[in-house]
């Protein structure tokens, strides 16, 4: 028997997008919308998992007719999306960023574009924001689940529903410690993975398998539903960018999200949920989830800008109307059995699976495709390469258990430098120094690990890297000039605290009779220079070519410039990029016709040698 439509999951479903679409588009207040995701996840574990069940204990559950009623929700739309991403990337993407879509759209349309996000990482593998197909990762989670979750629940049908609901439970059980063992995880596999995802859809799962008893008392359910809105509430406003995700942080709005499912009918709560906008949004929910990210994307890509604004109201608008629009004219035709029969279906599935594999293998031979621009375009894209030859082999040496690199000349090293990765190119340069006078340095940098002593980050090997590093200072005295480098103006470490251990650093390697020489911060701009200069190219408007504020740059620093005097009166030498790049009003991404950053703030090689000199 097929149970009544609930509008406040229809409302549940407006609960979970609103919160991804408004964090995505930079609305201040949602820091935490990232959670939406989860509660789309729980959502679909209680309603395929209701379907699942009812079917296989009347025993007229068919696998057949289960994939073809996924295909019939997912694949029409999914495909649509697919294709013009194809179409608006190899118009408007330049070289560098093009080579990535075929490979994410060849990856979404097989369902493991979560594999391929989870392995394209790194510096050089592009940031979020050209990644128009990054928020179909959700949608192969619950695929890959749904290739084998109606499979053990057919096996286990033999063996009578407390031994189902207690299998399901162990495996969520297992996925949930995983996924909490892992919080701490930097390489993605918690964030993307479905091991450490899928306790999230069993959550619902298990409610669907009438593991929760239903709660008599309307107070008590009154108090259940409100309390799952104020934990996905929280986890919306207070959660952000540095919470640590998946892990206990995810708990919140996944059990937010089950008090709902089972508390919120009959409730004022319940009620609230099923009013008629969010019940309209929650019913354009997936293709809202679908279309709101790439045109995002593509947003900020052509005006080399975060959303703000009349933009970003302009974004949101344009993310509701085409989402009703793919509601209303795709997925709705397509989910009529009576005009799309499920052989259409299924035809339709494999045509367009066929298309759009063929359309990205065929974009995916295209390469880079330069052929697209004119070469004054090409030649500022071109700075996205001018990077330390000895990238790749030198930095996270510690990370990957390798013995750190010896640059410059053939001699014992006289110096060291000691950084983040805004050091790398900035030891390319000093080693060509170097090399030119027959002498040579170390580099020893490590991703996101300021050369600080007690700086605690995500990664606690970042700790180690750092007491290593000190502990070559000191055991090698012929190591006479350190040259410390880090992303001092990130906006996170001019943070008091952060900066007196900055000074105990410094206080410390002079100690030891070493002279320190502080390379200080580099002024972040607020977008891909290359990407930048190349647009600006395009439309023949190189020569207003200019970055960031310096009065934005040196708020960031205030703390740690307030130190330089006093450092420079004991002796440390002070490098200071701000002078060097910038005027009295601006700072420069560019001389010469050459970028002088690969990204938005690691300097390139031309950008080191301007301050270094």
């Amino acid at each position: 028997m097929t149970r009544p439509h609930r509008r406040d999951i229809d409302g549940l479903r407006a609960l979970a997008i609103l919160p991804v679409l408004l964090f995505h588009a930079h609305v201040p207040g949602f820091s935490g919308g990232y959670v939406g995701v989860d509660i789309f996840f729980v959502i679909s574990g209680y309603l395929i998992t209701g379907i699942i069940a009812r079917d296989v204990d009347d025993g007229r559950f068919s696998l057949l007719r289960f994939y073809e009623r996924r295909f019939r929700r997912i694949m029409p739309a999914l495909a649509l999306m697919i294709l013009a991403v194809l179409g608006l990337a190899a118009w408007l993407y330049l070289p560098g960023d093009l080579e990535g879509i075929p490979k994410s759209a060849l990856a979404a349309t097989l369902f493991v574009s979560n594999l391929w996000f989870f392995t394209d990482t790194g510096y050089f593998a592009g940031g979020a924001d050209v990644k128009p197909l990054l928020q179909t990762w959700s949608l192969a989670v619950e695929e890959q689940y749904y290739i084998g979750f109606p499979i053990l629940l057919m096996l286990l049908a033999r063996f009578g529903t407390r031994t189902r609901a207690g299998v399901v439970a162990a495996i969520g059980i297992a996925s949930l410690t995983l996924c909490i063992v892992m919080q701490r995880d930097t390489t993605g596999f918690a964030f993307y993975l479905l091991p450490t995802r899928a306790w999230e859809l069993l959550a619902g799962a298990l409610l669907a398998l009438g593991v929760v008893p239903a709660i008599q008392k309307r107070w008590l359910r009154e108090a259940v539903a409100w309390a799952g809105l104020l934990a996905i509430g929280g986890a919306v406003l207070l959660y952000d960018r540095n919470t640590l995700f998946p892990g206990v942080a995810a708990l919140a709005p996944v059990l937010g999200a089950m008090a709902l499912l089972h508390g919120a009918p009959g409730t004022s709560a319940g009620r609230a949920l099923a009013l008629p906008p969010l019940v309209g949004i929650g019913l354009i929910s997936y293709s809202l989830y679908l279309w709101h990210w790439p045109l995002i994307v593509f947003t900020e890509y052509a005006t080399d800008l975060p959303l703000s604004g009349g933009t970003r109201i302009a974004v949101l608008a344009a993310s509701l109307a085409v989402a009703w629009l793919s509601w209303r004219f795709v997925e709705q035709p397509f989910r009529d059995s009576a005009r799309m029969p499920p052989r259409t279906i299924f035809r339709f599935t494999g045509a367009a699976m066929a298309l759009l594999c063929a359309l990205s293998l065929a974009l995916l031979a295209m390469g880079p495709w330069p052929s697209r621009f004119a070469p004054a375009v090409l030649a500022q894209i071109a700075g996205r390469n001018d990077i330390s030859p000895d990238r790749k082999r030198c930095h996270d040496s510690y990370m990957r258990g390798a013995t750190p690199c010896i640059l410059g000349a053939p001699v014992r090293p006289d110096a060291m430098l000691w950084g983040d990765s805004h050091g790398v190119e900035l030891a390319h340069v000093l080693a060509q120094d170097a090399r030119a006078q027959g002498q040579s340095l170390i580099e020893r940098t490590t991703s996101s690990c300021p050369p600080v002593l007690g700086y605690e980050a995500k990664d606690a090997r970042c700790a180690a890297a750092n007491r290593a590093a000190f502990e070559a200072i000191r055991a090698d005295p012929d190591l006479r000039r350190i040259y410390l480098a880090a992303f001092w103006a990130n906006g996170a470490f001019d943070d008091p605290a952060f900066v007196a251990k900055l000074d105990r650093t410094i206080a410390a390697i002079r100690a030891e009779g070493r002279e320190v020489v502080l390379i200080g911060a580099v002024p972040p701009q607020p977008f891909d220079v290359p990407r930048h200069l190349a647009h600006l190219a395009r439309a023949d408007m190189l020569d207003s070519a200019q970055g960031v504020e310096r009065a934005q740059v040196e708020a960031r620093i205030v703390n740690l410039r307030a130190l330089f005097t006093r450092w420079q009166a004991q002796g440390v030498t002070l490098i200071d990029p701000v002078a060097r790049l910038c005027d009295a009003r601006v700072c420069a991404i560019e001389r010469n016709g050459q970028p002088l950053y690969f990204d938005s703030h690691h300097l390139s090689v031309a950008g080191a040698r301007a301050v270094i000199g």
